[in-house]
């Protein structure tokens, strides 16, 4: 019992000395992981900066300058964090810790596709110049001012100040309409007057009224009018023309001016704007006797 009890002492105090002894042969080793971590830390922080100046004019948004900065910086920590693993000879333990990372990456792949779609959609949207904040856009049934463009989703104002708030895939999947691209926009109004009209006064007069309102508008040549049918109570009209504006709301501005001159020329001019009126004619030459009529409900 003794000599086993002294074998097992003297295999622990062998045990002890080579792990004291591999400590000490790696201590070097050690001293240059650590400094490796640590120079990856402090570079990290360097790119970390620089790409907030590389990206900070094409990307408005703080919070995709933010994510993409420290999406670089763990980069960066992670390449150290392998390096300092080969400095130290723990090939296996890398091996193994890739692999791992892995299969946790694909579970939460997996397991967020809807949320990692919305990010990599918001990080492809803060990109292109074609959708910045401040345009108005209409997407998806909505219409209105790019407010923000996160890494979750794309938030807009509309015209009665309700915020919109779209999935960032989403936008990416559908059309998109963007007003402000180009510094004009064209009116459309349309109108009837009535049978009676001069229809060759009208269309002068409403092209001069156009072209008097609105500087844009260089001559009334360059305002579009067309007769579009026989109404039931009016010959029916289309007017377009071009403004300068980005957004929906200076087109609806400059349509209820455009429609405001309209209506003061007719009335000047004596020009009828009709509504629809139905007219009932009781002029039956039919000799209607009552006692018929009750003899005819009776036999039924």
């Amino acid at each position: 019992m003794k000599e086993q009890f002294n074998t097992a002492l003297s295999n622990l105090v062998d045990k002890l000395i080579g792990w004291f002894n591999a400590i000490i042969e790696s201590i070097p080793n050690l001293i240059l992981a650590i400094l490796v971590m640590v120079a990856a830390y402090f570079t990290a922080k360097y790119v970390s900066r620089l790409v907030i100046r590389l990206i900070d004019k094409r990307v408005e948004q703080e919070s995709i300058k933010g994510a993409i900065s420290r999406v670089s910086a763990v980069i960066v920590v992670a390449l150290g964090l392998f390096m300092a693993l080969g400095v130290l000879n723990l090939g296996k333990a890398l091996t193994s810790l890739l692999a791992g990372a892995g299969v946790v990456g694909l579970a939460i792949g997996l397991a967020l596709q809807g949320t990692l779609a919305n990010t990599f959609a918001g990080l492809i949207l803060s990109f292109r110049k074609k959708i910045q904040i401040g345009h108005w856009v209409e997407t998806t049934g909505y219409s209105g001012e790019v407010m923000d463009i996160n890494l979750k989703d794309f938030t807009l104002k509309e015209a009665d100040n309700n915020i919109v708030i779209i999935p960032n895939k989403t936008i990416l999947d559908n059309p998109l309409k963007n007003y402000s691209l180009t510094t004009k926009m064209r009116v459309f109004i349309e109108c009837g007057v009535g049978y009676e009209s001069d229809l060759e006064k009208v269309e002068q007069l409403t092209k001069e009224v156009i072209a008097n309102t609105f500087d844009q508008v260089e001559t009334a040549e360059n305002v579009e009018f067309y007769y579009t049918e026989f109404g039931d109570s009016s010959i029916n009209y289309l007017c377009r023309f071009w403004i300068d504006a980005e957004n929906m709301l200076e087109k609806l501005r400059a349509k209820t001016k455009a429609i405001i001159e309209i209506k003061k020329a007719y009335d000047k001019e004596g020009i009828n704007i009709p509504f629809p009126i139905r007219t009932l004619q009781f002029d039956s030459k039919l000799d209607v006797n009552t006692s018929d009529i009750k003899e005819t409900f009776a036999k039924n």
